[in-house]
């Protein structure tokens, strides 16, 4: 019993952590560039950077929970892009082609990935490194190596159109997808499923629970979110980038691991992901303001993954 409560005040102190780490910042920020940073306007445009790298991190967030990494998200949004992009043209195919087009692909890599995983045994780094470079491939395969132009008003207003004229609708997608991904993690029996086994793998299974089939579907989840995040790049951006969505596992996993997910499995919260989001926006935004070059950005987020790691370790040690 005291071993559960130290887990639980481990983690408690983690998630409050980061909800100051993330004021602390603001504050700095409000205070360095007051009328750059805080305008309501450069506010809404950080949820809108937030949005889309929020959205593979709910992904990511389901996969790291059970106990397993997916570095095939960046390229995944590569190749639905430019599939999309090419299936956007005007007067080709009605919207609706683009949109199953990306949201089928991203779900069937991310069944292949949970097949080889739970089934061919191999470790969850190792099929989503090897597949993130056959998917890049794929899309400069697919696009010639040059991006895809000439897409319909349409196919951009499902990323940059605005709801009552004020709300981006990329924000709303980021909401009713955490929204969904919050039910599913803590109300619904699959979620307690997906903790189980990221918890304890051997358990999971001696107690019934079907360890492959979850294994496949964290994988679905994330490949069908990363889909999605392709067809917003794509719609945003006006093409279809082969070379679009690099580094874009990097800034999920930090988004993950920043917000208290353990990387080893099994405990975490679906919020912290989202202050995770938010605080790598809010990074970038603040040093684009602040005039820093995007380098440093790369080493920020790198070291505050390191750190995140390091306190989650840490705090299991004591918790032990």
């Amino acid at each position: 019993m005291n071993k559960l409560n130290n887990i639980r005040n481990v983690q408690l102190m983690r998630e409050l952590g980061i909800v100051i780490v993330f004021i602390v910042i603001l504050a700095i920020l409000m205070i360095l560039s007051p009328n750059a940073f805080a305008r309501p306007a450069n506010l809404m445009n950080i949820f809108k950077q937030a949005s889309i790298n929020g959205i593979l991190a709910m992904g990511m967030m389901f996969v790291i929970i059970s106990g397993g990494i997916d570095l095939s998200v960046g390229s995944i949004v590569a190749l639905t892009g430019v599939v999309a992009a090419s299936f956007a043209h005007p007067g080709e195919f009605p919207l609706i082609v683009p949109i199953i087009l990306s949201l089928t692909i991203g779900l069937f890599i991310g069944w292949l990935n949970g097949v080889g995983v739970a089934y061919g045994n191999i470790p969850p780094f190792i099929v989503t490194l090897g597949m993130m470079t056959i998917i890049r491939g794929v899309a400069l395969i697919v696009s010639g190596g040059a991006p895809v132009f000439g897409v319909t008003d349409e196919f951009e207003n499902i990323a940059g159109a605005f709801l009552f004229d004020r709300i981006p609708l990329l924000v709303i997608y980021f909401i009713v997808i955490t929204g969904i991904s919050a039910y599913i993690l803590t109300k619904s029996v699959f979620g307690r499923r997906v903790y189980a086994i990221g918890g304890n793998e051997v358990s999971a299974a001696f107690s019934g629970i079907n360890v492959q089939k979850i294994r496949i579907s964290v994988f679905m989840i994330s490949g069908l979110l990363a889909g999605f995040s392709g067809l917003l790049l794509a719609s945003r951006t006006v093409s279809g980038i082969p070379t679009a969505g690099q580094s874009y596992e990097l800034d999920a996993i930090a988004a993950v691991i920043i917000g208290g997910i353990s990387m080893s499995g099994g405990s975490g919260r679906w919020y912290g992901t989202v202050i995770g989001a938010l605080l790598i926006a809010v990074i970038g935004n603040g040093l684009d303001i602040l005039n820093v070059s995007s380098h440093y950005q790369l080493v920020i987020k790198g070291a505050i993954i390191i750190v995140a790691v390091l306190l989650d370790v840490k705090g299991k040690q004591k918790a032990a």
